[in-house]
């Protein structure tokens, strides 16, 4: 059994989640205008990455990080 004050939480948090999505979504339109030669787009979507995690941080300074009173953890 996992001692629960010890367990990190391992960013199972909706601050996590919606910062790793952003910054896929980011990742990922990169790489698609980068095979379309469109830098533009790139320099865009590259920007995107920096944003998720600033918006994971700010859920998680609201309360939505793990140990956050706005977060509930799900039984697995």
């Amino acid at each position: 059994m996992t001692n629960p004050i010890a367990d990190p939480g391992h960013g199972h948090s909706p601050a996590a989640w919606t910062a790793v999505v952003i910054m896929l979504v980011g990742f990922t339109a990169g790489t698609v205008a980068f095979c379309f030669e469109a830098p533009t787009l790139v320099w865009i979507s590259s920007a995107l990455i920096p944003i998720g995690a600033l918006v994971g941080w700010a859920l998680s300074k609201a309360g939505y990080g793990v140990k956050g009173p706005k977060y509930s953890p799900k039984a697995h």
